[in-house]
This record gives C-alpha cells, structure tokens and sequence, in this order.
C-alpha cells in the first residue's frame, strides 16, 4: 500500500549552542521521519549564550546538509506548535538516566494534551554525554570547546565570549 500522509516530527530544544549531539540526533530522526522540523525555543531557566536569531541562524547552517529538515523559532507549548505544524511526533535525545525520567513526564502531559506522540533515541557513544550547558560554561572559562561543535558554531562562542569579557554583547 502507497504511503500517503506525511510524517512529520519536531526535535524541539534551546541549541544555546547546537552541538555535534544534538545534530547527531536530528540527522537519526530525519532518516526516520519524512520531515524533522527543528524548534528553537527559549527555556525560562536558562541563561543564553546566543540570542534566539543566533541560535536559528548557527543550527541552520549546521543542518543545511539534511534536506528534510528546516529550523524555525518555537512559540508557545510544544504540542499545540506540534499541532500547528501538523506534527505526529516529538524526538527527544537521552543522555542519562535522569533525561529519561524528565523526557518520560514530558511525554505524559504532552499526550494529556494532545495525541502527539513521543520518540527516545538515545545519545551516540561519541557525543552521548555533551551538553550545551556544559559546554557554554567551559567556554566561559577559556576551554576551546571546538571538537564539539561545527567551526560556525565555535566562531560565534568565541565572539560572543569575548564580547561579553569587554563588555560590548548584543
């Protein structure tokens, strides 16, 4: 039987910055899904390294190479972005033990709210572990962090650390 309907899924996150994870991640989901829409949010928890357009900019430019995925800013809760965009799926990467028991609670109010579905990949051995946190921190404090991003990425950490240490940030 033909396939006729097409399935979208929403890899959603702050990417403050995006890493080599978090495209490991997406290029999985866009083998497995028709389009992967990338949705670049703002978590009121955080502190932001990279304004949001900066974040849009660098993660599409990391994932140009992936024709089934495109970057857009996230507005509002997930699921009803989700449904907008006539999403099926949300794909969230693990880590850790501690992003599953999150990731699971995520999923049962999501699927409360809506009958968008969840989907788990697990972190790759090599960038399995990074975060974003961590790595705005090292950098931070002067850590080159450049085997865990592309080189677009690392020019912008660079630049705006270096902006905030002299005072002069966007």
């Amino acid at each position: 039987m033909p396939k006729t309907e097409i399935v979208r899924a929403v890899c959603p996150g702050s990417f403050d910055p995006i890493t080599y994870g978090h495209i490991d991640i997406i290029s999985r989901a866009a083998a497995l899904f028709d389009e992967v829409i990338v949705a670049v949010g703002t978590n009121t928890t955080k502190n932001y390294l990279l304004r949001m357009d900066e974040r849009i900019q660098l993660a599409t430019a990391a994932l140009a190479e992936l024709p089934n995925v495109r970057v857009v800013q996230l507005e509002g809760l997930l699921v009803r972005f989700c449904e907008q965009l006539g999403a099926k799926v949300i794909v969230k990467g693990l880590r850790f033990s501690t992003d599953f028991d999150y990731e699971l609670q995520q999923h049962h109010m999501n699927n409360s709210l809506s009958d968008v579905d969840t989907v788990l990949l697990p972190g790759g051995r090599k960038w399995g572990t990074i975060s974003s946190t961590m790595l705005r921190e090292c950098a931070w404090n002067g850590a080159d962090v450049s085997q865990f991003v592309p080189p677009a990425v690392n020019t912008a950490i660079l630049a705006k650390v270096a902006a905030v240490q002299v005072g002069t940030a966007s």
